[in-house]
């Protein structure tokens, strides 16, 4: 993931407050239901140093134990206002991610290293799962291996030419591998669903360990991100702009943790987003 500064400042505020649209509604649903969640990485920090959005972010990522993110996508979907929908490997056939979307209907947002996927994404956060991560030294790399292979042929299964961000003879090198690693996948009848079941066996191999932290092993480093379910929960509230969202217990140790000095703005060339190859509004338009 790289940085790249919208050219037109007015879409990344739109597209801001539409996810936050989508935010509040997942808040809501997820208080009827009683699911407990969290604001997670970027959508943390910038609840705590900007009381909303980073001003340069254009995602929001919460998260929640798998438990209770079995439970969302079993019961969310009968409450959502009819503008929302949950998309994952179970509901789209060449989704990209292993963990879910909740999206906003009628609506593209399609990351540049997404640009070539079937799957056109719509805007929309990020629902991760939280699994227990194992005692055991041997079933820990069990579970990191697992999701790091898996989850990237989940990627190559859904395009054969990813975003790179470099070029020349190393490029095409690349694009040549990914290409063919694509069609031996679809050769071979690995779909995005079965792989997403691969994934799902490997992240959830310490389910019914007795172990008491929890990671999103999406992540390229699962444990960067790791945490006590007791610095978890239960959850504070915190104000994100305009509404209100559930934090970690004990946010200021995650944040310290994870970004070190995190109230400290860092550099252009260390900050990150989503920079879309194709931003579409649809009916919700560019004004509020």
């Amino acid at each position: 993931m790289v940085f790249k500064e919208y050219e037109d400042p007015s879409e990344l505020k739109r597209l801001q407050e539409l996810s936050e649209t989508v935010l509040a509604e997942f808040d809501r649903v997820c208080r009827e239901l009683d699911i407990p969640y969290f604001a997670y990485a970027g959508t943390a920090l910038g609840a705590v140093r900007h009381g909303g959005f980073i001003p340069w972010d254009d995602d929001i990522d919460v998260a929640m134990p798998r438990d209770a993110y079995e439970r969302f996508l079993a019961n969310a979907p009968a409450l959502l206002d009819e503008r929302f929908e949950v998309a994952n490997t179970r509901t789209e056939p060449d989704f990209t991610s292993p963990y879910s979307y909740l999206t906003l209907k009628g609506t593209c947002c399609i990351p540049d290293f997404y640009r070539a996927c079937p799957y056109k994404k719509p805007i929309s956060i990020d629902v991760f799962p939280f699994d227990k991560v194992s005692n055991d030294p041997a079933v820990r790399k069990r579970q990191m291996r697992g999701t790091w292979l898996w989850g990237r042929l989940m990627f190559l299964r859904a395009t054969p030419e990813p975003y790179l961000a470099f070029d020349g003879v190393k490029r095409t090198l690349v694009l040549a591998i990914c290409r063919c690693a694509h069609g031996l996948l679809k050769l071979l009848g690995q779909t995005p669903r079965k792989l997403q079941r691969r994934w799902d066996a490997a992240a959830r191999l310490a389910e019914h360990e007795d172990s008491d932290i929890l990671a999103d092993f999406s992540d390229r480093f699962p444990l960067a991100w790791s945490a006590r379910e007791d610095e978890l929960f239960p959850t504070v509230d915190m104000t994100f702009d305009s509404i209100i969202v559930k934090m970690p217990r004990a946010w200021d140790a995650l944040l310290t943790r994870s970004y070190g000095d995190y109230r400290e703005l860092p550099p252009i060339e260390q900050r990150k987003n989503h920079h879309p190859h194709r931003l579409d509004f649809g009916p919700y338009g560019k004004e509020a």
